[in-house]
């Protein structure tokens, strides 16, 4: 097999520059929290594949299940002739998304699509076009899901125009100042000044954004959109394609605030690895497009299907829920413990619910400045020292914990300890 070197010139030549690469390595294979390259160093991840592999690489219980699936059929198109597999899914799906209204799912194949059809249902449900979205939070790459994400660079370079009824409103940040009150009153301020709210068919939220920066928003501020959005007639739609199925310390990152949004994205970790999404709701809103409105020859296909349900399988009966929570507790702890330490007075926050932990670096803890070239030599010196782990945030300033929420407290402490040391090295040569 060539080496990573060889393979990084190979990429160059037949791949476009527009898919950038986060580690310069390539994977051999993965098991649990680990990964293998092609000559054969091993990596403690903490990216688990963008917070897809919560139950960690090649979980067996998925994996069987997989194989079981493509002993029978791959694809048929399930509004062709359906399957069985995709109907136990989705009243699993049903009976976890919170609220007692009865539900009903749709399956897709990627995050962007469930966005998309999100936003479909939402107009169809309530026969008005505009969205609300906030700033910093991201929806995907296809052109709706640009529109709504609230970061340009560098997602939305040189991909305009956007459409004209999305609208987005400020998030809650209080490291940076930016209060609920804020967050409101600027959603107010598009109702006077952009589009009257009974022209909105939808608000959509991260309530951890991910790409923005692993910012919460704060529970009573989910509680005042619910009651908003009530007012208003505006369905609410939570995106939890990178907060679900445990990743905050919960199923769903939307019940820390105790509400019950009217649409549920979700993506990622119900796949194990395979891709899968789905849009999750009530009843009656799901039903308003007409029969033939939603599909996609590949959307809620069969293998995938298997896999989630093994997900949920796995979560169950080896209580992921309660891990990740101690997991979080565990890695906030060692955190914080590195904010205290006079030595990383470059920590500026460590913020986050659960696992879905994430630190804040700036130039002056007083001024708040980003520090993004710091932060790009963390992770570079990490991947040296065997740690794959990934930035985010608007300013690109954010280091982000995304480790399999199965992965033990031991191999944890490796990681961190990993990342401590790659911190001092880029600090020393910065």
């Amino acid at each position: 097999m060539d080496s990573n070197h060889q393979l990084a010139l190979r990429c160059a030549a037949a791949v476009p520059r527009g898919i950038s690469i986060a580690t310069p390595m390539f994977v051999a294979r993965a098991e649990g929290g680990e990964i293998w390259d092609v000559e054969g160093r091993r990596y403690i991840d903490f990216a688990a594949g963008i917070a897809v592999q919560n139950l960690g690489h090649r979980h067996p219980r998925v994996m069987a299940a997989v194989r079981a699936q493509l002993g029978a059929f791959t694809h048929t198109a399930f509004q062709v002739t359906p399957y069985e597999v995709y109907v136990r899914l989705a009243e699993r799906l049903n009976r976890l998304a919170p609220g007692a209204a009865p539900k009903k799912t749709i399956i897709l194949s990627t995050g962007a699509e469930a966005i998309e059809n999100a936003v479909k249902i939402a107009r169809a449900a309530t026969g008005r076009p505009a969205i609300i979205s906030f700033a910093g939070g991201f929806h995907g790459r296809t052109m709706m899901a640009l529109a709504l994400t609230g970061k340009i660079n560098p997602y939305k370079v040189g991909f305009g125009s956007f459409r004209a009824d999305v609208f987005h409103a400020t998030f809650p940040d209080v490291y940076r100042g930016v209060m609920i009150e804020q967050s409101l009153a600027s959603i107010e301020q598009i109702f006077r000044a952009d589009v009257e709210p009974s022209r909105v068919a939808a608000i959509i939220i991260e309530p951890v954004q991910g790409e923005g920066g692993f910012n919460v928003a704060p529970f009573e501020f989910m509680r005042a959109l619910r009651e908003l959005c009530d007012r208003h007639g505006i369905l609410l739609v939570a995106d939890e394609i990178q907060t679900g199925f445990g990743r905050s310390g919960k199923m769903f990152a939307v019940e820390h605030s105790g509400i019950a949004p009217d649409l549920i994205t979700i993506a990622k970790a119900i796949g194990g690895g395979f891709p899968i999404s789905a849009v999750i709701g009530r009843a009656e809103v799901m039903d308003a497009p007409i029969p033939g409105g939603l599909g996609s020859t590949f959307a809620g296909n069969a293998v995938s299907c298997a896999a989630g349900l093994a997900v949920l399988d796995a979560m169950e009966e080896e209580g992921v829920i309660a891990r990740a929570q101690k997991l979080g507790e565990h890695v906030a702890q060692r955190l914080r413990a590195m904010q205290g330490d006079s030595r990383f007075d470059c920590i500026g926050d460590v913020r986050g619910l659960g696992p879905m932990l994430a630190m804040e670096f700036v130039r002056d803890r007083t001024s708040k400045e980003p520090a993004p070239e710091l932060v790009k030599s963390i992770t570079a010196k990490a991947a040296e020292r065997g740690l794959i782990v990934i930035s985010c945030g608007v300013y690109s300033n954010v280091v982000r914990m995304l480790m399999p929420l199965t992965m033990s407290l031991e191999l944890a402490d490796e990681g961190l300890g990993i990342l401590e040391a790659s911190m001092l090295d880029a600090l020393a040569k910065s």
